[in-house]
Protein backbone atom coordinates (compact mmCIF):
# COMPACT_ATOMS: atom_id res chain seq x y z
CA UNK A 1 0.00 0.00 0.00
CA UNK A 2 1.28 3.36 -0.87
CA UNK A 3 2.45 5.38 2.30
CA UNK A 4 0.24 8.51 2.33
CA UNK A 5 0.69 12.01 3.73
CA UNK A 6 -1.48 13.21 6.51
CA UNK A 7 -2.02 16.59 5.29
CA UNK A 8 -3.06 17.70 1.62
CA UNK A 9 -3.66 20.85 -0.60
CA UNK A 10 -7.40 21.09 -0.78
CA UNK A 11 -9.93 24.26 -1.70
CA UNK A 12 -12.33 24.72 1.55
CA UNK A 13 -13.55 28.03 1.85
CA UNK A 14 -14.51 29.00 4.76
CA UNK A 15 -17.22 31.31 4.59
CA UNK A 16 -19.66 31.69 1.15
CA UNK A 17 -18.55 34.54 -1.52
CA UNK A 18 -17.11 34.95 -5.03
CA UNK A 19 -14.44 33.33 -6.55
CA UNK A 20 -12.00 34.66 -4.12
CA UNK A 21 -12.65 32.93 -1.52
CA UNK A 22 -11.44 29.66 -3.55
CA UNK A 23 -7.72 29.58 -1.99
CA UNK A 24 -5.23 26.44 -1.16
CA UNK A 25 -5.54 25.66 2.57
CA UNK A 26 -4.07 22.57 4.75
CA UNK A 27 -6.46 20.01 4.94
CA UNK A 28 -6.19 16.09 6.58
CA UNK A 29 -6.01 13.37 4.00
CA UNK A 30 -9.15 11.40 4.22
CA UNK A 31 -9.82 7.72 5.25
CA UNK A 32 -11.62 5.55 3.20
CA UNK A 33 -14.48 3.84 5.13
CA UNK A 34 -16.32 0.47 4.71
CA UNK A 35 -17.15 0.55 0.83
CA UNK A 36 -15.08 3.12 -0.04
CA UNK A 37 -11.90 3.81 -1.86
CA UNK A 38 -9.66 6.42 -1.52
CA UNK A 39 -8.67 8.23 -4.60
CA UNK A 40 -5.18 10.10 -5.29
CA UNK A 41 -7.01 13.10 -7.55
CA UNK A 42 -5.49 13.75 -10.68
CA UNK A 43 -7.85 16.41 -12.10
CA UNK A 44 -11.74 17.48 -10.57
CA UNK A 45 -13.91 18.35 -12.50
CA UNK A 46 -15.87 22.12 -12.30
CA UNK A 47 -19.87 22.22 -11.97
CA UNK A 48 -22.64 24.19 -11.69
CA UNK A 49 -23.45 22.92 -8.24
CA UNK A 50 -20.27 23.63 -7.16
CA UNK A 51 -20.43 27.39 -8.19
CA UNK A 52 -23.93 27.69 -6.09
CA UNK A 53 -22.11 25.56 -2.81
CA UNK A 54 -19.49 28.53 -3.15
CA UNK A 55 -22.96 31.24 -2.51
CA UNK A 56 -24.00 29.42 0.40
CA UNK A 57 -27.09 28.47 -1.98
CA UNK A 58 -26.45 24.60 -1.68
CA UNK A 59 -24.98 22.97 1.34
CA UNK A 60 -23.09 19.84 1.62
CA UNK A 61 -25.81 16.87 2.14
CA UNK A 62 -24.94 15.69 5.98
CA UNK A 63 -21.66 13.61 6.05
CA UNK A 64 -20.75 15.02 2.85
CA UNK A 65 -17.25 17.19 2.97
CA UNK A 66 -17.81 21.21 2.72
CA UNK A 67 -14.41 21.14 0.57
CA UNK A 68 -16.56 21.06 -3.03
CA UNK A 69 -16.31 19.15 -6.02
CA UNK A 70 -18.68 16.14 -7.68
CA UNK A 71 -16.45 14.59 -9.76
CA UNK A 72 -12.74 13.72 -9.85
CA UNK A 73 -9.94 11.40 -11.26
CA UNK A 74 -7.08 9.88 -10.42
CA UNK A 75 -5.54 6.68 -8.77
CA UNK A 76 -6.96 4.42 -5.86
CA UNK A 77 -4.20 4.20 -3.46
CA UNK A 78 -6.05 3.21 -0.32
CA UNK A 79 -9.23 0.54 0.33
CA UNK A 80 -11.87 0.41 3.32
CA UNK A 81 -13.23 -2.36 4.41
CA UNK A 82 -15.07 -4.77 2.20
CA UNK A 83 -13.39 -3.26 -0.94
CA UNK A 84 -10.82 -5.61 -2.45
CA UNK A 85 -7.34 -4.99 -2.26
CA UNK A 86 -6.87 -5.63 -6.01
CA UNK A 87 -8.17 -2.08 -6.76
CA UNK A 88 -4.50 -0.51 -5.75
CA UNK A 89 -3.05 1.04 -8.36
CA UNK A 90 -5.91 1.56 -10.68
CA UNK A 91 -7.78 4.42 -12.52
CA UNK A 92 -10.66 5.48 -12.15
CA UNK A 93 -12.88 8.39 -12.39
CA UNK A 94 -15.64 9.00 -9.73
CA UNK A 95 -19.40 10.41 -8.65
CA UNK A 96 -18.14 11.68 -5.47
CA UNK A 97 -20.88 14.01 -2.98
CA UNK A 98 -17.92 16.75 -2.44
CA UNK A 99 -14.02 16.62 -1.69
CA UNK A 100 -13.18 16.79 -5.22
CA UNK A 101 -11.08 19.83 -5.31
CA UNK A 102 -8.03 18.36 -3.07
CA UNK A 103 -5.01 15.75 -3.94
CA UNK A 104 -6.89 13.34 -2.43
CA UNK A 105 -10.91 12.15 -2.17
CA UNK A 106 -13.04 9.30 -0.70
CA UNK A 107 -15.32 7.70 -3.40
CA UNK A 108 -18.05 5.44 -2.97
CA UNK A 109 -16.04 1.95 -4.86
CA UNK A 110 -19.37 1.52 -6.64
CA UNK A 111 -19.40 4.87 -8.18
CA UNK A 112 -16.03 4.54 -9.46
CA UNK A 113 -15.93 3.73 -12.92
CA UNK A 114 -12.57 2.89 -15.18
CA UNK A 115 -11.05 5.42 -17.01
CA UNK A 116 -11.93 5.02 -20.70
CA UNK A 117 -8.74 3.74 -22.85
CA UNK A 118 -9.38 6.99 -25.48
CA UNK A 119 -9.52 9.49 -22.62
CA UNK A 120 -6.86 11.37 -20.59
CA UNK A 121 -7.44 11.75 -16.58
CA UNK A 122 -8.31 14.95 -17.21
CA UNK A 123 -11.28 14.51 -19.56
CA UNK A 124 -12.18 11.67 -17.34
CA UNK A 125 -12.71 13.75 -14.42
CA UNK A 126 -15.28 15.40 -16.68
CA UNK A 127 -17.58 12.99 -17.04
CA UNK A 128 -18.88 11.79 -13.83
CA UNK A 129 -21.29 14.26 -12.83
CA UNK A 130 -22.76 15.38 -16.01
CA UNK A 131 -23.26 11.82 -17.82
CA UNK A 132 -24.80 10.59 -14.58
CA UNK A 133 -27.31 13.25 -14.90
CA UNK A 134 -28.10 13.09 -19.06
CA UNK A 135 -28.15 9.86 -18.61
CA UNK A 136 -30.57 8.99 -16.00
CA UNK A 137 -32.67 12.09 -16.60
CA UNK A 138 -32.94 11.96 -20.36
CA UNK A 139 -33.09 8.22 -20.88
CA UNK A 140 -34.21 6.69 -17.65
CA UNK A 141 -36.95 10.11 -16.73
CA UNK A 142 -37.05 10.65 -20.03
CA UNK A 143 -37.56 7.55 -21.81
CA UNK A 144 -35.49 9.11 -24.61
CA UNK A 145 -35.44 6.58 -27.58
CA UNK A 146 -33.45 6.52 -30.76
CA UNK A 147 -35.37 8.57 -32.97
CA UNK A 148 -36.65 11.33 -30.39
CA UNK A 149 -36.57 14.89 -30.93
CA UNK A 150 -35.46 16.31 -27.65
CA UNK A 151 -34.82 20.38 -26.61
CA UNK A 152 -32.14 20.93 -23.96
CA UNK A 153 -31.68 24.17 -22.79
CA UNK A 154 -28.00 25.57 -21.68
CA UNK A 155 -26.90 23.63 -25.09
CA UNK A 156 -23.07 24.98 -24.62
CA UNK A 157 -22.53 24.14 -20.76
CA UNK A 158 -21.39 20.84 -19.44
CA UNK A 159 -25.11 19.24 -19.45
CA UNK A 160 -25.97 20.64 -23.02
CA UNK A 161 -22.53 19.55 -24.76
CA UNK A 162 -23.16 16.12 -22.87
CA UNK A 163 -26.74 15.65 -24.13
CA UNK A 164 -25.73 16.65 -27.39
CA UNK A 165 -22.90 13.72 -27.63
CA UNK A 166 -24.68 11.58 -26.30
CA UNK A 167 -28.19 11.92 -27.88
CA UNK A 168 -25.63 11.63 -31.24
CA UNK A 169 -24.13 8.49 -30.19
CA UNK A 170 -27.66 6.71 -29.10
CA UNK A 171 -29.66 8.27 -32.45
CA UNK A 172 -31.11 11.21 -30.80
CA UNK A 173 -32.08 14.47 -32.83
CA UNK A 174 -30.79 17.47 -29.98
CA UNK A 175 -32.38 20.80 -30.30
CA UNK A 176 -30.42 23.36 -28.53
CA UNK A 177 -30.50 26.75 -27.07
CA UNK A 178 -27.56 28.88 -26.42
CA UNK A 179 -27.40 32.34 -25.67
CA UNK A 180 -25.55 34.03 -28.66
CA UNK A 181 -24.75 33.24 -32.56
CA UNK A 182 -21.50 31.68 -32.11
CA UNK A 183 -22.48 29.83 -29.61
CA UNK A 184 -25.24 28.36 -31.57
CA UNK A 185 -22.68 27.57 -33.98
CA UNK A 186 -20.48 25.69 -31.72
CA UNK A 187 -23.39 23.59 -30.69
CA UNK A 188 -24.19 22.57 -34.60
CA UNK A 189 -20.26 21.38 -34.77
CA UNK A 190 -20.32 19.38 -31.37
CA UNK A 191 -23.52 17.79 -32.61
CA UNK A 192 -26.58 19.16 -32.26
CA UNK A 193 -29.37 18.99 -35.02
CA UNK A 194 -30.70 22.37 -34.48
CA UNK A 195 -29.39 25.53 -31.96
CA UNK A 196 -31.68 27.99 -31.22
CA UNK A 197 -30.56 31.60 -30.34
CA UNK A 198 -32.60 32.33 -27.35
CA UNK A 199 -31.86 36.07 -27.14
CA UNK A 200 -32.85 36.82 -30.70
CA UNK A 201 -35.32 34.04 -31.59
CA UNK A 202 -38.46 32.64 -29.92
CA UNK A 203 -37.84 29.45 -28.95
CA UNK A 204 -41.21 28.00 -28.67
CA UNK A 205 -41.60 29.15 -32.61
CA UNK A 206 -38.75 27.67 -33.58
CA UNK A 207 -39.51 24.61 -32.20
CA UNK A 208 -42.63 24.50 -34.12
CA UNK A 209 -41.18 25.56 -37.37
CA UNK A 210 -37.98 22.87 -37.19
CA UNK A 211 -40.64 20.00 -36.03
CA UNK A 212 -43.44 21.03 -38.50
CA UNK A 213 -46.27 21.80 -35.46
CA UNK A 214 -45.61 18.40 -33.85
CA UNK A 215 -43.28 19.28 -30.82
CA UNK A 216 -40.22 17.64 -29.36
CA UNK A 217 -40.58 14.09 -27.42
CA UNK A 218 -38.68 15.46 -24.23
CA UNK A 219 -37.42 18.96 -22.47
CA UNK A 220 -34.73 18.30 -20.66
CA UNK A 221 -34.94 21.77 -18.86
CA UNK A 222 -32.65 23.20 -16.55
CA UNK A 223 -33.53 26.77 -16.71
CA UNK A 224 -37.18 26.57 -15.06
CA UNK A 225 -39.32 29.19 -13.56
CA UNK A 226 -41.27 31.06 -16.50
CA UNK A 227 -39.49 28.85 -18.88
CA UNK A 228 -41.47 25.99 -17.71
CA UNK A 229 -44.93 27.05 -19.30
CA UNK A 230 -43.01 27.96 -22.95
CA UNK A 231 -41.78 24.20 -22.22
CA UNK A 232 -44.78 22.42 -22.10
CA UNK A 233 -46.44 24.66 -25.38
CA UNK A 234 -43.08 23.05 -26.92
CA UNK A 235 -44.04 19.65 -26.22
CA UNK A 236 -45.65 17.10 -28.55
CA UNK A 237 -48.31 14.89 -27.04
CA UNK A 238 -47.20 12.02 -24.83
CA UNK A 239 -43.89 14.58 -23.75
CA UNK A 240 -42.07 14.18 -21.12
CA UNK A 241 -40.65 17.34 -19.21
CA UNK A 242 -37.61 16.44 -17.08
CA UNK A 243 -36.28 19.22 -14.78
CA UNK A 244 -32.92 18.99 -13.70
CA UNK A 245 -32.46 22.93 -11.96
CA UNK A 246 -34.19 26.26 -11.41
CA UNK A 247 -32.14 29.03 -12.66
CA UNK A 248 -34.36 31.16 -13.37
CA UNK A 249 -37.03 30.07 -10.22
CA UNK A 250 -37.99 27.21 -8.72
CA UNK A 251 -41.59 28.04 -8.92
CA UNK A 252 -44.00 27.96 -12.20
CA UNK A 253 -47.51 28.61 -13.25
CA UNK A 254 -48.55 26.19 -16.03
CA UNK A 255 -51.58 25.09 -17.40
CA UNK A 256 -53.04 22.08 -15.87
CA UNK A 257 -55.24 21.81 -18.87
CA UNK A 258 -52.00 21.35 -21.52
CA UNK A 259 -50.51 18.64 -19.40
CA UNK A 260 -54.33 16.82 -19.75
CA UNK A 261 -54.67 17.70 -23.41
CA UNK A 262 -51.51 16.30 -24.58
CA UNK A 263 -50.94 13.82 -22.17
CA UNK A 264 -47.02 14.70 -20.49
CA UNK A 265 -45.52 13.46 -18.10
CA UNK A 266 -43.47 16.37 -15.94
CA UNK A 267 -40.59 14.92 -13.48
CA UNK A 268 -37.22 15.51 -12.75
CA UNK A 269 -34.67 14.58 -10.39
CA UNK A 270 -31.32 16.10 -8.29
CA UNK A 271 -28.07 13.72 -8.43
CA UNK A 272 -26.28 14.89 -5.16
CA UNK A 273 -29.01 13.64 -2.25
CA UNK A 274 -29.74 10.20 -4.51
CA UNK A 275 -29.30 7.20 -2.26
CA UNK A 276 -25.87 5.36 -2.98
CA UNK A 277 -27.78 2.83 -3.91
CA UNK A 278 -29.79 4.28 -6.70
CA UNK A 279 -26.27 6.15 -7.80
CA UNK A 280 -24.76 2.99 -8.59
CA UNK A 281 -27.61 1.00 -10.95
CA UNK A 282 -26.82 4.45 -12.55
CA UNK A 283 -23.42 3.45 -13.09
CA UNK A 284 -23.60 0.29 -14.11
CA UNK A 285 -25.85 1.44 -16.93
CA UNK A 286 -23.44 3.76 -17.90
CA UNK A 287 -20.67 0.88 -17.74
CA UNK A 288 -22.70 -1.08 -20.10
CA UNK A 289 -24.34 1.39 -22.26
CA UNK A 290 -21.82 4.37 -22.63
CA UNK A 291 -17.81 3.58 -21.50
CA UNK A 292 -17.67 1.21 -24.75
CA UNK A 293 -18.55 4.56 -26.73
CA UNK A 294 -15.72 6.07 -24.69
CA UNK A 295 -13.49 3.00 -24.90
CA UNK A 296 -13.74 3.81 -28.44
CA UNK A 297 -13.15 7.40 -28.66
CA UNK A 298 -16.57 8.29 -30.23
CA UNK A 299 -17.34 9.89 -27.15
CA UNK A 300 -14.69 12.62 -25.92
CA UNK A 301 -16.20 15.14 -23.60
CA UNK A 302 -15.66 18.70 -24.72
CA UNK A 303 -13.51 20.41 -22.24
CA UNK A 304 -13.13 24.68 -22.66
CA UNK A 305 -10.45 24.86 -20.77
CA UNK A 306 -8.30 23.63 -17.42
CA UNK A 307 -6.44 25.37 -14.35
CA UNK A 308 -4.76 24.24 -11.36
CA UNK A 309 -5.97 23.24 -8.64
CA UNK A 310 -4.26 26.40 -6.75
CA UNK A 311 -6.24 28.29 -9.45
CA UNK A 312 -9.92 27.40 -8.74
CA UNK A 313 -10.65 30.86 -8.32
CA UNK A 314 -10.01 31.69 -11.98
CA UNK A 315 -12.58 28.26 -12.92
CA UNK A 316 -14.98 30.04 -11.07
CA UNK A 317 -14.76 33.06 -12.93
CA UNK A 318 -15.01 31.61 -15.88
CA UNK A 319 -17.92 29.60 -15.11
CA UNK A 320 -19.50 32.78 -13.75
CA UNK A 321 -18.97 34.82 -16.63
CA UNK A 322 -20.93 32.09 -18.71
CA UNK A 323 -18.59 32.03 -21.53
CA UNK A 324 -17.43 28.71 -21.68
CA UNK A 325 -17.98 25.64 -23.88
CA UNK A 326 -18.64 23.00 -22.30
CA UNK A 327 -16.25 21.80 -19.32
CA UNK A 328 -13.80 23.31 -17.07
CA UNK A 329 -11.83 20.92 -15.09
CA UNK A 330 -7.94 21.01 -12.08
CA UNK A 331 -5.70 19.53 -12.98
CA UNK A 332 -4.34 18.56 -9.40
CA UNK A 333 -1.64 16.54 -10.75
CA UNK A 334 -0.16 15.20 -13.76
CA UNK A 335 -1.39 12.02 -15.26
CA UNK A 336 -0.96 9.85 -18.41
CA UNK A 337 -1.23 12.24 -21.56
Amino acid sequence: MTTLPETMIAIDPSEAGGPEVLQPVERPVPAPAEGEVLIRVAAAGVNRPDVMQRRGLYPPPPGAPSIPGLEVAGTIVAVGDGVDSATLGREVCALVAGGGYAEYCVATESLCLPVPNALSLSEAAALPETFFTVWTNLFDRGGARRGARVLVHGGTSGIGTTAILLGRAFGLEIIVTAGSADKCARAIEIGAAHAIDYREQDFVEEVKRITGGRGVDVVLDMVGGDYVPRNIASLAADGRHVSIAVQRGAKAEISIWDVMRKRLVLTGSTLRPQPVAIKAQIAGSLRREVWPHLDAGEIRPVIHATFPLAQAAEAHALMDSGEHVGKIVLEVREGRA
